[in-house]
């Protein structure tokens, strides 16, 4: 013992010092409770047992009743749907946002820092303006959508089965353009300037510089982007409490706030854990898609 704490106080053991405080944090705070919710999605639980670790095994008889209810497949297809559409949005609207402020302008600092705001504010801050804003009786969507000639009545966006899922991922797509916008921006920051000159200097206009030169360039940044993108709508909870609480009739329902519907409400909580655990699935791979991609950048 005395021989570690010599060590730590010369500095040699400092290193083990700061990485063993983070690890044990990281472990008794997301890995205990990890562990918890996947040995509870192969047990028995009801409210009787939930005090206590020990309870009856029943292998993947959770697993195999949650897809046996009818209700599965729709909410896992609407999770593709929200996933796959606020990723898309998010990014294209963002990249287009990084490439127009990429160009200097006055004003261009400030204007990029407005849009910030969307991305420091609560989720349910967001879903309370786009309560108001997709209301289908006084909701500026609406507004802007008839006085445009694009449609002649009001759509009930929140209330509405055929679009209540579709005023999720809006309201979300706003929600991470900004995130998105400044990660692409700084990879647009990364390019070297030399390579367009050389390029320009070839004959190469915009959209040849921008695929040889632009989005090669950018691949391990898009890569991140799309990998944290996936972590972060699958982990959104917000929107969905404050706009369509999952309705109606599971028109909007995603996996994650069935989780916590079937956990916290209706009290079926191995359930609520094993559909957790097919979310973990996504997330692991999520974030081995993000760690090989900024894998060239750490090592260099």
């Amino acid at each position: 013992m005395k021989r570690i704490l010599m060590s730590v106080r010369d500095g040699r053991g400092f290193d083990i010092v700061l990485v063993a405080f983070p690890l044990g944090f990281l472990f008794l705070m997301a890995g205990l409770p990890l562990i918890y919710n996947v040995v509870m999605s192969f047990q028995e639980v009801d409210m009787f047992s939930l005090g206590t670790f020990s309870r009856p095994f029943v292998g993947f008889k959770n697993y195999t009743d949650l897809f046996a209810q009818p209700e599965t497949l729709p909410i896992l297809a609407n999770t593709v749907i929200f996933v796959t559409g606020s990723i898309a949005g998010q990014f294209l609207i963002g990249f287009g946002l990084a490439l127009f402020f990429w160009v200097s302008f006055p004003g261009a600092s400030w204007m990029r820092g407005l849009f910030l705001v969307s991305w420091v504010m609560p989720g349910l801050v967001v879903g309370a303006i786009w309560n108001w804003i997709l209301s289908g009786d006084f909701g500026v969507l609406n507004f802007i959508l008839r006085e445009s000639g694009i449609i002649s009545g009001n759509i009930f966006w929140r209330s509405d089965p055929h679009y209540s899922l579709y005023a999720v991922i809006i309201a979300n797509i706003w929600l991470g353009t900004s995130f998105n916008m400044i990660l692409l921006s700084v990879g647009l920051a990364g390019i070297p300037a030399d390579l367009y000159e050389a390029a320009e200097l070839d004959g190469a206009n915009v959209w040849q510089r921008f695929w040889t030169i632009t989005l090669p360039m950018m691949r391990s940044t898009i890569g991140a982007i799309i990998a944290l993108g996936l972590i972060f709508t699958l982990q959104q909870f917000d929107l969905f409490a404050a706009i369509t609480s999952g309705g109606p009739n599971n028109s909007s329902n995603v996996t994650q706030y069935w989780a916590w519907d079937l956990s916290f409400r209706q009290y079926d909580f191995a359930k609520g854990a094993t559909i957790s655990v097919i979310m973990i699935v996504f997330v692991m791979f999520a974030s081995v898609v993000y760690v090989r991609s900024t894998r060239h950048e750490v090592r260099g």
